[in-house]
């Protein structure tokens, strides 16, 4: 007797949920000791059940398979000298993940956190991210354990250059163009980019988020916060609303959390909260420009801690946190929008059960992965706006894109059209993640537009360029 066309669709899912939990215990014994790239593939491959119920021939060609393994994985020491004339020893990483679409692009991070799986799950992060900027640019990580905080500028640069000196044989602006990340700014770009012109005796765009008078862009500081801010006003307009008197919670309060605020202003909406590692302030009169100012100063300039707010500006509250508890008091506040942009899981599912009943319906992550996949499935589950941070935070390698071509045309663009252009892709990458999610069946679910989005690109890539 004929198998029913109900029966054959069951089937098929069955097939698929065998094959992405195969693929999952292969990625956990293949990576052990690796949980954020381990959460970074769950969430994508769950998206992607849907395309290959489509498309078998991308299984068949194992494309899932080539995409989570990275292209190339390059660690070295990097000895240095501190300012005491002893001998110091850092590890150095690049992860060069997929290089399908255009030549492998993503930040250096320098942060005591930095090992291996937290580099390849934002290299893996960065392949669909890129993707979707519609600029042709691969995915790749890199960094250091080594912590710039409290060091000299002595001590940033000799470490910056015992770095590129091994880095340098492996990147370049046609391979991979590193840019920077958390504890990498305009001051370690600079070290950086000076030693391999040093070393590789040409002056190119190897890196981007440099000096605006050696080859940087405009808006590139201000891209991802930016970014983040243009994603959630699309998100609010596919339901014919705005970000006009909106109260946003801001999770950080460094350069994404920074121009999170400041474009929030220029829209109308009014954050009041920003946080760093010790804990929360929020300000129910709105950080208003005055006060940004303010904050930027004192975290740009004389690196205090978020708490002096509290102590300056009268009707300001400052609340510590131990990132150990169940919950993280800032995802606590009555709000209709949230920025997270400190790091990855800052919002576990107490957060965000917080955050639902304190009237939030719209998450557009700044930060790469900040909620868990619980966080994830909760906001998915009560149908707020949601937008992943390989979609909402893509601003700010979309303005490193922008960055690799003017140094390539040898010519640099005012703030208003790249601040322009930048607006003009993050509409786009809306746009797509919002048709792609009608397309497979999830109308509104911007996660799986997201991925699969991001995927459909560098899998008809990969599939084109053969078993490479």
């Amino acid at each position: 007797m004929g198998t029913s066309v109900r029966e054959g669709a069951s089937a098929k899912v069955a097939t698929m949920s065998d094959y992405a939990t195969s693929l999952m215990a292969t990625v956990r014994a293949k990576n052990p000791a690796e949980p954020e790239f381990h959460q970074a593939v769950e969430e994508v491959v769950e998206s992607l059940t849907l395309v290959l119920e489509r498309h078998p021939e991308y299984q068949s060609a194992g494309i899932l398979e080539r995409l989570i393994e990275p292209e190339r994985v390059i660690l070295f020491r990097v000895p240095w000298v501190d300012d005491h004339g002893d001998v110091c020893v850092n590890r150095g990483f690049r992860i060069e993940m997929n290089s399908a679409i255009g030549p492998y692009k993503g930040g250096l991070r320098f942060h005591p956190s930095v090992n291996l799986g937290i580099l390849k799950f934002l290299a893996f992060e960065q392949v669909f991210k890129n993707s979707l900027t519609t600029l042709p640019m691969g995915g790749g990580k890199g960094g250091s354990d080594f912590d710039p905080k409290g060091k000299s500028d002595q001590e940033v640069m000799r470490f910056c250059q015992s770095f590129m000196t091994e880095l340098c044989r492996h990147i370049g602006p046609n391979t991979d163009v590193p840019a920077g990340d958390i504890g990498v700014g305009g001051r370690e770009i600079g070290f950086l980019f000076g030693q391999y012109k040093r070393l590789a005796n040409e002056f190119t765009g190897v890196l981007t988020g440099k000096g605006l008078t050696w080859g940087g862009s405009l808006i590139r500081p201000e891209a991802t916060g930016y970014g983040a801010v243009y994603f959630a006003a699309e998100m609010l307009q596919s339901r014919g609303d705005s970000l006009e008197g909106k109260r946003c919670l801001v999770s950080g309060s460094g350069n994404v959390s920074q121009y999170t605020c400041e474009k929030l202003l220029d829209l109308g909406a009014l954050p009041v909260t920003l946080s760093d590692s010790n804990g929360v302030i929020h300000d129910p009169n709105g950080i208003t420009r005055e006060k940004l100012a303010w904050v930027m100063e004192l975290k740009n300039l004389r690196r205090g801690r978020i708490k002096d707010y509290a102590d300056r500006f009268t009707g300001a509250t400052y609340v510590p946190w131990d990132p150990r508890l169940s919950h993280n008091p800032l995802w606590d506040i009555e709000a209709q929008c949230a920025f997270p942009s400190a790091t990855q899981n800052e919002i576990n599912i107490h957060d965000a059960t917080n955050m639902l009943k304190r009237g939030v319906f719209v998450v557009s992550e700044g930060a790469n992965m900040p909620c868990t996949l619980q966080a994830t499935r909760a906001f998915l589950d009560a149908g707020i706006l949601y937008g992943p941070g390989k979609a909402a935070n893509a601003g700010g390698v979309a303005v490193s894109g922008l960055e690799m071509s003017q140094n390539s045309m040898r010519l640099s663009w005012s703030r208003d059209e790249v601040d322009a252009r930048l607006r003009r892709i993050m509409v786009a990458i809306h746009e797509n993640c919002f048709e792609t999610a009608e397309r497979y069946g999830t109308p509104g679910n911007l996660v799986n537009g997201a991925n699969i989005a991001g995927f459909l690109k560098v899998a008809n890539a990969m599939m084109d360029q053969g078993v490479v």
